[in-house]
């Protein structure tokens, strides 16, 4: 077998063999360094529309009534922007004082008749009787139909800061001596007050009303029939007489 094989063997050509590598594979370059080590940090913004909204845009979109919303806003911020750069762009006192009373008047009307029934769900006004005493009238919203968080939380943050700034403005206008704007700084505070301190008593007679109505349904402990419906009826009439 042995004599067989050996004229086969001897027919086939060996591969060459090339020279073992010998030390880095990666011959003629220089060895790379170790990658640095990635460290991720989880900040607060987030690419999921879904995730809960913040801004402007976000609060306008949280908001039931948008409009109602902004509105109430440009008012009152165009008042305080047209009062503090009027007299950069005209020297005309009486056109300057027209501008910013128009806007006053017109947040007041847009607060009082649209924005607080809107977003809060409140109205007030002023009546007189047949006597001639004058009294306040509160009017709210049933409370099954609550108001929207984000209305009512700009709505309240409107009526108690714009006052605050026009304060600031009036002390101002005293520090510089300038008495000419006084007047008018005076009726927007006039105007901004009135709204604050209505407001906040229809709200107050809002939750008393409800509160009473839902703990006794308009019934008095001892008295029933004909006595509770009459005292009960006093009583709803007498609400909203507290500026006498």
């Amino acid at each position: 077998m042995t004599d067989a094989r050996q004229p086969l063997l001897d027919t086939i050509e060996p591969d060459e063999v090339d020279s073992a590598p010998s030390g880095n594979i990666q011959t003629g370059k220089q060895a790379s360094a170790p990658a640095a080590t990635v460290v991720l940090t989880p900040t607060s913004y987030s690419s999921n529309p879904n995730d809960a909204e913040s801004g402007i845009a976000g609060m306008f979109r949280q908001s039931a009534h948008p409009v109602a919303l902004l509105v109430l806003f440009l008012f009152r911020i165009a008042a305080i922007a047209v009062y503090i750069l009027c007299g950069w762009f005209t020297d005309n006192y009486v056109l300057s004082t027209v501008l910013v009373v128009v806007l006053l008047a017109m947040d007041f009307w847009n607060c009082r008749n649209v924005s607080g029934r809107v977003l809060v769900g409140l109205r007030f006004w002023n009546q007189v009787d047949d006597d001639g005493e004058s009294y306040w009238v509160f009017e709210s919203r049933d409370p099954s139909r609550p108001a929207n968080p984000v209305d009512s939380k700009m709505f309240w943050i409107a009526l108690y800061v714009f006052p605050v700034l026009w304060v600031v403005l009036l002390i101002v206008a005293i520090l510089k001596l300038n008495p000419a704007f006084i007047p008018i700084v005076l009726l927007a505070l006039v105007f901004n007050i009135t709204n604050a301190v209505g407001f906040t008593y229809a709200d107050r007679d809002a939750k008393a009303r409800w509160t009473n109505a839902s703990n006794s349904g308009w019934k008095i402990p001892g008295l029933d029939g004909i006595g509770a419906q009459f005292l009960a009826g006093a009583v709803k009439n007498s609400v909203g007489r507290v500026f006498k």
